[in-house]
Order: structure tokens, then C-alpha cells, then sequence
């Protein structure tokens, strides 16, 4: 068998969309449960890889789907596009997640008289690593460096942004910054003690920026 790699698994993404928006699957019938709706999705098309290509497998403890690609899959209703992902330190809000994001942005059909569902996916983007930071912190982050701003402007406001850092960490943070300036992100990340991550912005902007591929 192949080894799988970005660009095949894209391109097997694009086809799994196809052909799942007109399956209909009677163990989804009448389930509101985001996760568990995620989980079949996500699970299928692992599956579905692991029929013609080779590939690492992930695991809790890595955190991704597939650590030997650096990605990671996440499913969403268009109804309210976002997930939750594993918090591992504040900077990952400024210069991304350290992983790429593929995400399945579905509608979920219920056919009553057949007792089944459908999951029409709407949207299939993927997100480079380099642009799966927040986009307002990264923003002004860029602006503030574009106007000659220095380590205290930064440090200032990663506290008026309430980044959950305590004062040795937002310096640290802000020596990295100046020292390595980020790129704009396109995600929306809420602090939690798992990242919220909101995904308007990357579909609305999927083709149109460099790193947000709409497969």
C-alpha cells in the first residue's frame, strides 16, 4: 500500500465528502450529539484511508489523528462551526496550534420516514500550521510590530487581551515575539482550560489566503 500524505489525503478528503453528503446512516437518526456525530465522521475516514495507505495512527496521548503528518481532523455543524482542542500553553494562540487542521463542516438531514441521516458537508478546508493562530491577537500583534512597538506594548497586551499567562511568561512570550514576528492566524480561540476554536473566518476565507485550502 501507499504512504499517505498531505496532498493524497486531501484529495481523498474532497472524494469522502462527495460521497458521504448523500449516505444515509441510520445509527445518526435522531442524535443531537455533536461528539458522537464528530466521532463517526472522523472515524469513517480514517477508515476509509486505512483501506489504501499506510499511516500512523493517533492516539490520546499524541493528540492528533495523524502525528506523522502534523494534522489533525476536526467535524463541526454549520450551525455553529467549532471544536475544542487540548490547551498545551498560551503561545499557541500566537504562533499556532503546532499541528495543521483538516475540518469537515457537515449538515445533518434527518429522514424521518426512513429512520436514517445524512451528513451534507458544506465546507472541507485545510488550515496550514502557520495560520491556525487567533486572528485578532495576531493582528494587532503584527500592527503593533509594524509601528516600531516594543517588548512592553507587546507584554501589554497580552494582559489587555487577558492571555493566560502570568508575568514571567507574557515577558518570555513577548521576547519570542519580537524576536520571531507571527503570522495572522484565522482562527477564533476563546481561553478555557481546552481551547474553544471557531472556524467562520476560515471558511469564509478558504481559497481567498495563503494556507487555508478549500479542498
Amino acid at each position: 500500500m501507499e504512504e499517505l500524505t498531505v496532498s493524497i489525503l486531501l484529495r481523498e478528503a474532497k472524494i469522502f465528502s462527495e460521497k458521504e453528503s448523500s449516505h444515509k446512516e441510520a445509527a445518526l437518526f435522531g442524535s443531537n450529539n455533536g461528539k458522537a456525530i464528530g466521532t463517526y465522521l472522523e472515524h469513517k475516514f480514517k477508515e476509509t484511508l486505512s483501506l489504501k495507505y499506510i499511516f500512523s495512527k493517533g492516539n490520546s496521548a499524541e493528540g492528533i489523528d495523524f502525528p506523522d503528518l502534523g494534522l489533525d481532523i476536526k467535524s463541526t455543524s454549520i450551525e455553529q462551526p467549532q471544536s475544542s482542542c487540548p490547551y498545551k500553553s498560551a503561545s499557541q494562540k500566537v504562533f499556532g496550534l503546532g499541528y495543521s487542521l483538516l475540518i469537515f463542516v457537515y449538515e445533518k438531514i434527518d429522514f424521518h420516514e426512513e429512520k436514517s441521516s445524512t451528513l451534507k458537508i458544506h465546507h472541507t478546508v485545510f488550515i496550514q500550521e502557520n495560520r491556525t493562530a487567533d486572528f485578532q491577537l495576531t493582528t494587532e500583534i503584527n500592527k503593533i510590530i509594524d509601528n516600531n512597538g516594543n517588548h512592553d506594548d507587546i507584554v501589554a497586551l497580552l494582559y489587555d487581551k487577558n492571555l493566560p499567562v502570568d508575568e514571567i511568561a507574557a515577558k518570555k512570550l513577548a521576547s519570542e515575539i519580537i524576536e520571531k514576528k507571527p503570522a495572522v492566524g484565522y482562527l477564533t480561540i476563546s481561553n478555557a482550560l481546552q481551547w474553544r476554536l471557531q472556524y467562520q473566518r476560515v471558511i469564509d476565507n478558504a481559497g481567498k489566503v495563503e494556507g487555508i485550502i478549500k479542498v
